[in-house]
């Protein structure tokens, strides 16, 4: 029988946390029940193993890098929007990394799997702040990825302690945020293909 008040969410978000202070790719199930305070087995009733918790796991870090990113360019546009959204996602990776090392690389299993809507939410909203930016419809995957690569790259550096140079990293941030503004505003003087 289940232990009471344990089901797929609370170990999710359990698995979620845990995540966050030793990294998805320390997780197991065994490092989790102790957490939870039960036999490794009992998990096992509320998910399907550790391939399941980390999907899940990356379902839940989606939607929640989405509604950062999402409530942050609320009522903004151009460059304000732009920084907004960076700032909000590279803000979620330093809060969360376990949650957002699981959601990279992740692929839904289906059409009816959370996880691609999820998956799609902070993406779409980097699409509508790049609207500004008056980008051809060939050029908003490559400008998304741009974006993307960038932050994730610098977040993920920056959550690792990559960054030892003594300039301020806020500082480098925002410089990153400024080059793309003037990149994305001044694209067709580079004569791109």
């Amino acid at each position: 029988m289940p232990r009471a008040g344990l089901d797929a969410e609370v170990v999710t978000e359990a698995g979620a946390t845990l995540a966050d202070e030793i990294g998805i790719g320390q997780l197991s199930m065994s490092i989790l029940a102790t957490r939870l305070g039960v036999k490794t087995p009992s998990l096992y009733k509320h998910v399907d193993g550790l391939g399941a918790l980390t999907h899940r796991i990356a379902v839940l870090g989606a939607t929640e890098a989405g509604d950062a990113v999402e409530e942050a360019v609320r009522g903004r546009s151009g460059v304000e929007a732009l920084a907004a959204a960076t700032q909000a996602l590279r803000g979620y990776v330093r809060r969360h990394p376990g949650r957002y090392a699981a959601t990279t690389g992740a692929r839904p299993t289906g059409d009816d799997d959370p996880l691609g809507p999820a998956l799609a939410r902070p993406i779409a909203s980097l699409a509508v702040v790049l609207q500004d930016y008056g980008l051809e419809p060939d050029e908003e995957i490559h400008a998304l990825r741009m974006v993307r690569s960038m932050v994730h790259g610098f977040a993920t550096i920056e959550d690792t302690g990559g960054f030892q140079w003594a300039a301020d990293v806020d500082e480098s941030f925002t410089w990153m945020i400024d080059f793309l503004d003037h990149g994305l505003r001044g694209r067709h003087d580079l004569h791109l293909p």
